[in-house]
């Protein structure tokens, strides 16, 4: 599947970017922001654009735009939050249940505010549990505040938080030998192919959940 449209939505903290990836028959509309370090272009990101419209899901890239402003430091969490908040009515105005989520960073954003804008779930991909090296930094309180039903994928190998250091009753899918960007070592069993079937084949299958 390729990108359908590329639309750009005015916020309060500038112009903000939508790479729309459309299902023939969407039941869903999947709305994913990107990382800190980072654009649309990572892996994850890409493998379930690729792969969920066969399932009836559309997916809508977001960049930030400080992205889209071409700057290489992300803003503050509110400014994040506020242009997510600004792109709502553009992901929902097709009328289907909107689940929201990211990367990383973006997963927070998605924590946030999924509740308060009416999205039906959120997808958390390499949600940053904590610092690298520091575990008492705890920003499990933001996943386990959503009020949603909420997937994290984490990889095995993830210094934010591997899959076993999160809160007991979390849902979630780990992605044996990934790292915070789901990459594999070239000696893995698992492929890089592999580790991204992991991902895809799991939102594809949580996804159908979320429309009954």
């Amino acid at each position: 599947m390729t990108e359908t449209e590329t639309e750009t939505v005015s916020t309060p903290v500038g112009d903000a970017r939508i790479h729309w990836f459309a299902a023939p028959k969407a039941r869903l509309v999947l709305a994913l922001g990107h990382g800190a370090g980072g654009g649309v272009e990572a892996r994850d990101l890409q493998a379930l654009a690729a792969a969920l419209p066969a399932h009836g899901v559309t997916v809508a890239l977001v960049e930030q735009p400080w992205r889209v402003a071409g700057k290489k430091v992300a803003p503050a969490p509110k400014t994040l939050d506020a242009a997510w908040t600004a792109l709502w009515p553009a992901l929902a105005r097709g009328g289907q249940p909107v689940v929201v989520g990211g990367r990383s960073a973006g997963a927070r954003v998605a924590c946030r505010t999924a509740k308060e804008l009416g999205a039906v779930g959120v997808l958390a991909l390499s949600f940053p549990l904590h610092p690298p090296g520091r575990p008492e930094k705890s920003r499990a309180d933001e996943l386990t505040g959503t009020g949603l039903p909420t997937l994290v994928v984490q990889g095995a190998r993830d210094p934010f938080g591997r899959p076993e250091e999160f809160p007991a009753g979390t849902d979630l899918v780990p992605v044996p030998d990934g790292d915070h960007g789901f990459a594999v070592p070239k000696k893995a069993a698992i492929g890089q192919d592999g580790a991204l079937a992991v991902i895809t084949e799991a939102v594809a299958a949580w996804t159908r959940k979320r429309t009954g």
